[in-house]
């Protein structure tokens, strides 16, 4: 997939995080000549475009729907106070999303944008708040926080959250995540979820439900669009 245009540059740390958990590559740029001269040969997949102390979001849009080839799909960030701005002006932009939305909110509507133009290759990614499990790249985030796992954590995690709800015993996911010539025993699957949960932190542990005398579950999920409910 060519990369998103974003602007401006550096982008709010929040929005880089939500791209990067999203799995959506990006580079950010501080002017339309910037743009223009770091563009692919491809062109651009879209654009998330914020605001900046020096332009406004609504100007930087207003300028790539001016280009020879005007620039689509644009994905505009604005504040709650600017919401008044955006009446009459729909066609600077596609969609557009409030400052500080949550990963899940900004794949979201990314997708949507994507599956209306017919443009960008989409990513299956597992998503469930701000946890982002990225199953071509082997990556996790959460809240767009690079979550730093082993193989086999990530694995492990994997395989839950592509299963929500659903209870396994000890047993099954040491033959469906380790494999069937793993010998090692159950104490295994409880090591790795306690790793995981210290991992996902305190908030975000009870992700991994321990139901007793009988094993592990992933806990309730949302698939969003463009993302896939495991393999």
């Amino acid at each position: 997939m060519e990369p998103l245009l974003v602007f401006p540059d550096p982008p709010p740390e929040w929005l880089s995080g939500a791209l990067d958990a999203a799995a959506y590559p990006w580079r950010a740029v501080g002017d339309l000549g910037a743009a223009g001269r770091l563009e692919p040969e491809e062109g651009w997949a879209g654009a998330v475009v914020a605001s900046s102390e020096a332009e406004s979001g609504l100007s930087f849009c207003r300028g790539l729907r001016k280009r020879e080839t005007p620039l689509v799909p644009l994905l505009l960030v604005v504040e709650r106070r600017e919401l008044a701005e955006l009446e009459l002006r729909e066609d600077l932009f596609d969609d557009f999303v409030l400052a500080g939305a949550s990963v899940d909110e900004v794949a979201a509507r990314l997708a949507h944008l994507f599956s209306r133009t017919g443009r960008g290759k989409q990513h299956d990614v597992i998503v469930y708040g701000p946890l982002a499990l990225n199953l071509e790249t082997y990556q996790a985030a959460l809240g767009g926080r690079p979550l730093d796992l082993t193989f086999m954590e990530y694995e492990l995690l994997r395989f839950l959250a592509s299963h929500p709800g659903k209870v396994f015993t000890r047993e099954v996911l040491l033959s469906r995540v380790w494999g069937y010539e793993y010998y090692g025993g159950a104490r295994t699957v409880d090591v790795h979820v306690r790793r995981l949960r210290a991992k996902l932190g305190e908030e975000h542990a009870h992700l991994i439900e321990t139901v007793r005398s009988v094993g592990y579950r992933f806990g309730s999920v949302r698939w969003l669009p463009g993302t896939v409910p495991g393999r």
